[in-house]
């Protein structure tokens, strides 16, 4: 697509002039005042904006500020034959990305054209690469309808325009960066960096010059000065995960940020002040660990400013199915199958298992389910035992045993809440393992069992949540 380009000049014969050299490579338009120029850019958008500086009424700094207040901004060149240092200044001031000088230099002019549509592009890439990110990231994205899910987002909600520190606690897996990076786009600091930092995958000294950076000859192998995470995130936000990893004096350097909003490189003395926000998570006790000496008290309040607790995906369910339906899409739609199809069965063992892995292991299965299966669908014969033997299994004493709210109609795995199954739980777990283990054939199951298939028939038909089994 050809750039174009509108030319605002009183004088006639440097309007035709530039308009004929640029002609060819450009189209252009042309204007002889400020108020016609508002009128072409009012009508039509334009990449570059080469204007005068003094003309008759409003003069060309008018030209800057409305090209620049438009939705779509060109780039803004200033020619003026008044070459004085303060014009150059004042037309920068006001967002002309150069200046030149009458007669205007018609190679010099191409250059710095150039120049102005790879900054443009540049700038169009990044707008773009915001709003994938804000949509990405965005809070309301983040899925799932459990109430302690829900808890988690309204705290975030109400968080996320501020400068306080937060601290995220859960266990592994749980989205903790995920939250992390949710807070940061939706706070005023999204257009600035968000940098994220694992500390337990450093050593204490490295850990240290990857955070605050070092002076060229600080330590051994220090060749050069090193910009550190924290002047990285200058003007946004950093986020610190396994925080209870790091090191007693790394803690003493983190609290000194934190009361003083300065830190110091490696081998340096000089303070840089920064504008970071400070997100940390952990999936340890940071309490407990304040109790047995491993953690400072005084760096633990000034972490747990906010407090937002992740619940485990045992606790949430509900949320199964559609974290499921999520990523089976998205993997299915980078793999370029067909999506999977999770029958009734499969659905409600998933939901009893207790993934300890959480959310990773979540996504991780479906991963593995939609490039191996490529299609079709998911039955629970299909899924490997370690899903399986959790369906009937145990509660924790005190715990509901009811089934999901999410999967109306679909039988809930009992027990008794003392610790052993009674000898009708024992035989309903045996019939449910041979069934699965004959893929839903009653006579192979009876077999199994070493029963009669009539005997099965009619256990089958005494325990009718087993009937989903038969095939």
């Amino acid at each position: 697509m050809v750039p174009s380009v509108l030319i605002v000049d009183d004088e006639k014969h440097t309007r035709e002039g530039l308009q004929q050299a640029l002609a060819e490579n450009y189209d252009v338009s042309v204007a002889s005042t400020a108020d016609e120029a508002f009128n072409l850019l009012d009508a039509q958008p334009f990449d570059i904006v080469l204007t005068d500086l003094r003309m008759p009424g409003k003069s060309g700094l008018k030209v800057i500020d409305k090209a620049l207040a438009l939705p779509n901004r060109p780039a803004v060149l200033m020619m003026t034959a008044y070459g004085n240092i303060e014009t150059a200044v004042e037309a920068m001031k006001r967002g002309a990305v150069d200046f030149l000088t009458k007669p205007v230099n018609i190679e010099r002019l191409e250059v710095l054209m150039q120049r102005a549509l790879k900054t443009k592009t540049l700038e169009v890439e990044v707008q773009h690469l915001h709003e994938r990110l804000d949509e990405k990231f965005r809070i309301e994205g983040i899925i799932g309808a459990s109430p302690k899910l829900k808890a988690v987002i309204d705290k975030m909600k109400l968080v996320a325009a501020s400068r306080a520190t937060i601290l995220i606690e859960g266990e592994s897996g749980t989205g903790k960066e995920l939250i992390a990076q949710a807070i940061h786009q939706a706070s005023p600091r999204s257009r600035g960096p968000f940098v994220a930092v694992h500390c337990a995958a450093l050593s204490e000294n490295l850990l240290e010059s990857e955070l605050f950076g070092h002076e060229r000859g600080s330590f051994t192998g220090a060749t050069e000065r090193r910009i550190g995470r924290f002047e990285s995130a200058d003007t946004g936000t950093l986020f610190l995960d396994e925080i209870g990893e790091i090191s007693q004096s790394t803690q003493v350097k983190l609290l000194r940020f934190l009361e003083t909003k300065a830190i110091e490189r490696v081998g340096g003395s000089k303070p840089l002040e920064l504008d970071v926000r400070l997100v940390a998570a952990t999936n340890r006790n940071l309490e407990q660990m304040v109790r047995d000496g491993k953690f400072r008290e005084d760096l633990f309040f000034r972490l747990n400013v906010v407090r937002l607790e992740m619940p485990p995906l045992r606790e949430r369910a509900e949320d199964v199915p559609v974290l499921l339906a999520h990523f089976i899409r998205v993997f299915s739609e980078e793999n370029g199958v067909p999506p999977l199809t999770v029958e009734p069965g499969a659905l409600r063992t998933l939901q009893a298992y207790p993934w300890p892995g959480n959310i990773r292991e979540l996504r991780n299965f479906c991963e593995n389910a939609v490039v191996l299966r490529r299609g079709g669908s998911l039955t629970e014969y299909d899924l490997e035992p370690k899903f399986r033997s959790t369906t009937l299994a145990l509660p924790a004493p005190g715990t509901s045993t009811a089934a999901p709210s999410s999967a109306p109609g679909t039988p809930a795995a009992a027990a008794p809440a003392g610790g052993s199954l009674s000898v009708e739980e024992n035989e309903k777990r045996l019939l449910r393992e041979a069934l699965l283990k004959a893929r839903g054939n009653r006579t192979k199951a009876a077999e199994l069992m070493g029963v009669s298939r009539r005997t099965l028939h009619r256990k089958v038909a005494q325990w009718p949540e087993l009937d989903v089994l038969d095939k």
